[in-house]
């Protein structure tokens, strides 16, 4: 009895059998190569940059900026200088202004002085030139000559012989009263006043006194730290 080694199968079966195998190898789906079309290609890691790549630059700005920045800092420098100056210019004309007004109060303080003490000596001065007692004729002259320089002390001097005696030959007295005075113009060397003086006549012919009021300009001068007149006008 013969054994039976193979076992017969349909030689049909084993042919679909085979078909159905090879079919899920061979078969690409749909959407297997658009996929693979859509992929971006990518750079191996270290590779090279193509020839035709331009290399990368600083950007303009990045240049400008580099270059700029000397310019700036001079710009800057300058700049604090200017303003150091002026800040200096400002102090210097601060200090200016504080001396020139010291020193303008200070000179109207010695005006107002001058003037004030001019005043004074102008309203002394003036009682001696009104007052006068024909006993003591020479010592009035005296006293107006001491009192006077320049113009006023020359024309005074000339004519004080004839009025000398014109007042003892009329025994002449008077006496002078300053009622105001004000002062005109004034510097610390030189100063205008105006006095307004009341004098009580009398003499031989008319004995009982009688006033006479006068207006007098004067002008007073700082001659060796002495205020003295150099122009006297009566009206």
């Amino acid at each position: 009895m013969a054994t039976q080694l193979f076992k017969r199968t349909n030689s049909k079966d084993v042919f679909e059998k085979l078909q159905q195998q090879d079919e899920p190898t061979n078969t690409k789906t749909p959407d297997s190569t658009p996929a693979i079309d859509a992929a971006e290609p990518t750079e191996p890691e270290g590779s090279q940059p193509d020839a035709d790549t331009p290399e990368a630059t600083e950007s303009p700005d990045t240049h400008a900026e580099t270059e700029e920045t000397p310019k700036h800092s001079r710009l800057r420098r300058w700049a604090r200088r200017v303003l150091a100056a002026a800040v200096a210019l400002v102090f210097v004309a601060a200090l200016g202004m504080s001396g020139f007004l010291g020193w303008q109060l200070k000179q109207s303080r010695d005006t107002d002085a001058a003037a004030s003490a001019a005043l004074a000596v102008a309203r002394n001065y003036a009682v001696t030139l009104t007052t006068v007692d024909s006993g003591k004729i020479d010592e009035n002259f005296t006293q107006v000559l001491n009192g006077a320089t320049g113009e006023f002390k020359d024309m005074y001097s000339q004519s004080a012989t004839q009025l000398r005696q014109l007042l003892i030959d009329n025994k002449a007295t008077s006496k002078g009263v300053v009622v105001d005075s004000a002062i005109k113009s004034a510097s610390k060397t030189k100063v205008d006043v105006l006095l307004f003086v009341d004098q009580s006549v009398s003499n031989s012919v008319n004995p009982q006194p009688r006033i006479d009021r006068s207006r007098v300009a004067m002008t007073m001068e700082l001659i060796d730290g002495k205020w003295l007149a150099s122009k006297v006008d009566i009206k």
